[in-house]
């Protein structure tokens, strides 16, 4: 009888497991920033591979930034490689109000973002693009980000 159990609870487990999968998502990743000072040098860097060129997608910068983070915006460039190609786009996003306040949901000191770079974005070819993100703001490095990351899901 308990190895019955056991079973039934493993498979129901896995079947939770499998069913929190976003289906969207073609990619979905976080990089923790060493010491939370992000370098000009250290881009973060992400390979997706695109499998329909036809299809519309949508690409999101996931950003997090301590309390201490000392600007109300950020630029950063997203340079997109595939074969010999290079793209660049430069991009500023408001994190706080003129007041203060921060736009992004809070968690204890840190504040997390998830910022629209494309929307609705066909990629030009079918194949493996390389996605690197640079900040750009004056401060090098720039201190207070925790993580940086892309989403990548297929618009609706």
């Amino acid at each position: 009888m308990f190895k019955f159990i056991l079973g039934v609870s493993a498979a129901l487990t896995l079947f939770l497991v499998q069913g929190c999968t976003d289906a969207a998502a073609v990619l979905d990743q976080n990089e923790e920033i060493s010491n939370h000072n992000w370098a000009y040098i250290n881009r973060v860097k992400f390979d997706v591979k695109i499998d329909d060129e036809t299809a519309p997608y949508n690409i999101y910068l996931n950003l997090r930034v301590g309390g201490g983070y000392r600007y109300s915006n950020i630029y950063v460039l997203l340079l997109q490689k595939h074969g010999n190609k290079t793209a660049k786009t430069r991009y500023q996003f408001p994190l706080a109000n003129p007041d203060g306040e921060w736009l992004g949901s809070g968690s204890g000191n840190l504040y997390s973002y998830q910022l629209p770079l494309r929307k609705q974005y066909k990629f030009p070819a079918k194949g493996v693009y390389q996605l690197e993100i640079e900040q750009n703001m004056r401060d090098n490095p720039l201190h207070e980000v925790s993580d940086v990351g892309l989403r990548i899901e297929k618009a609706q």
